[in-house]
């Protein structure tokens, strides 16, 4: 199962923002990362490296690869509307971006490995693909042996509401009620530049 797994910092720095959440390190030195640092003298980007930048973006934020990202894109441009936010709430409606989103894992990362460990649920049977794509209705839920463990407990204490997705606390259980709308989806992804790349 292909998956990133270098440093962290290193990629927020390179984007300048906290992708993989908050990191002290990236509010030390918020600049590039590399030897000279914030006094190297970069050249203006082209059209080209800014799209490029804004999909490899995306695709860490999601923690998905090159080949799947490029099936997404496909699915997105052959359905009706806007590509890029289509692109971005097929994203989202991946089972491990759920369960991250559900607040049963506190990171995209520690949502994955819940999934591939078959602690996760999707109608009622063990879905253990983090890739999978769900649909409106579809019911996650955790797993009855894995309700008592402490990360998922503590990542609960502290989850976020998202309009697309219902949660309830007593059963553990989550709907992936719709598609997210582009205004409801909190990442910082011009979405549009990697239409752009992509259309070339």
């Amino acid at each position: 199962m292909a998956r990133y797994i270098g440093p962290k910092s290193k990629i927020a720095r390179k984007f300048r923002e906290a992708i993989y959440g908050p990191d002290k390190n990236l509010d030390k030195r918020n600049y590039g990362p590399g030897q000279h640092g914030p006094n190297k003298r970069r050249a203006k980007q082209s059209e080209y490296a800014i799209q490029l930048t804004e999909k490899q973006k995306a695709k860490y934020t999601y923690g998905i690869l090159e080949r799947q990202f490029e099936n997404l894109y496909k699915r997105a441009s052959a359905k009706t509307g806007v590509t890029g936010e289509i692109l971005l709430a097929l994203c989202e409606a991946r089972l491990d971006n759920t369960v991250y989103r559900l607040g049963i894992a506190n990171s995209r990362m520690a949502a994955r490995q819940l999934v591939s460990h078959s602690h996760i649920t999707v109608n009622g049977n063990v879905v253990n693909v983090a890739s999978y794509s769900l649909r409106p209705g579809d019911r996650i839920a955790v797993r009855e042996k894995s309700k008592s463990l402490q990360s998922i407990t503590l990542s609960l204490a502290t989850r976020k509401k998202f309009d697309w997705l219902d949660w309830n606390d007593g059963d553990k259980q989550g709907v992936f009620m719709n598609y997210p709308e582009r205004n409801q989806i909190p990442e910082n992804i011009k979405e549009q530049l990697i239409v752009e790349l992509y259309s070339k």
